[in-house]
């Protein structure tokens, strides 16, 4: 449930927060009488979004054997990928956001192509719901391991989701309505990292997938096991491997994955934040 509801809440601050700026800048400028053209994007995003998360899990969800954890170790891998370059676009280009938007809104309305200001909150939400099916299916297969495939962990990743969506709105609201303050570049740098946390133990476990499959050799198959002092199929240990991939039998090669991550995510934000710089 955390790994669902830190992912939404990450991804729903996002989208409103795109959606806040137009609706915003909007009304500073006294155009709020366009504000429905950002509404129907909305809308026909969410549709979509909604749309292909049904496709996703029907089409994508029936396999079986070796091909099911083949299946399931590329959609993990993909997550992390998403995932990371989420993170590290969001570290750096947050700054530059709201003016893009700004000047992508004035040109809409100058030409008086409105319908470019719809296509401005489709994609903003459209993409955001696209990454949050992805991810919660990831974490989904990495919980289903655990505790297998039943309903309380559909129900409880659906709450998590959820939760997370809900206090992203509430969160937003806040912002633009000037009720609080909001340090969003302290919010983005938290979630971050904790993001990143999630996305090293989705990693390990997708080499734990790719080795179950036949594809990547362990080296060793169990360098530890300490399930017996912490088991991870246990309250405690499901809700460690939840958030930071914690495996109890872990193979050498599950670990050297986990550990070069880091120094990996670290190098590619300072790489890009030296770019930027120059």
């Amino acid at each position: 449930m955390l790994g669902s509801f830190l992912i939404t809440l990450r991804e729903g601050v996002e989208a409103a927060l795109i959606i806040g700026i137009l609706l915003s800048y909007l009304s500073k400028t006294k155009q709020s009488r366009y504000n429905s053209y950002v509404y129907y994007g909305v809308l026909a995003a969410m549709l979509i979004s909604g749309f292909a998360a049904y496709l996703f899990t029907f089409f994508l969800g029936g396999f079986t054997g070796r091909f099911a954890k083949f299946f399931e170790g590329s959609v993990i891998f993909l997550a992390v990928v998403v995932l990371t370059y989420m993170v590290v676009w969001m570290h750096h280009q947050a700054r530059t956001v709201s003016m893009a938007l700004k000047k992508k809104a004035d040109a809409a309305i100058a030409s008086k192509n409105l319908w470019a200001l719809s296509t401005l909150s489709f994609v903003a939400v459209f993409r955001e719901g696209v990454e949050t099916v992805l991810f919660l299916y990831a974490l989904f297969i990495q919980q289903a391991s655990d505790n297998g495939a039943g309903s309380s962990t559909y129900l409880s990743s659906i709450l998590g989701g959820f939760g997370g969506i809900i206090t992203a709105i509430i969160l937003a609201y806040i912002f633009f309505k000037g009720f609080g303050h909001v340090n969003l570049k302290t919010f983005f740098r938290i979630t971050g990292i904790i993001i990143i946390i999630i996305a090293a133990g989705l990693l390990a476990y997708g080499v734990h997938e790719f080795e179950e499959a036949g594809i990547l050799p362990p080296i060793i198959k169990n360098i530890w096991d300490i399930n017996h002092i912490l088991d991870e199929k246990g309250t405690a240990g499901s809700f460690l491997k939840a958030l930071f991939g914690y495996n109890g039998n872990p193979s050498l090669l599950e670990v050297t994955a986990y550990v070069l991550y880091y120094p990996l995510v670290f190098w590619m934000l300072k790489k890009e934040h030296h770019d930027l710089a120059q």
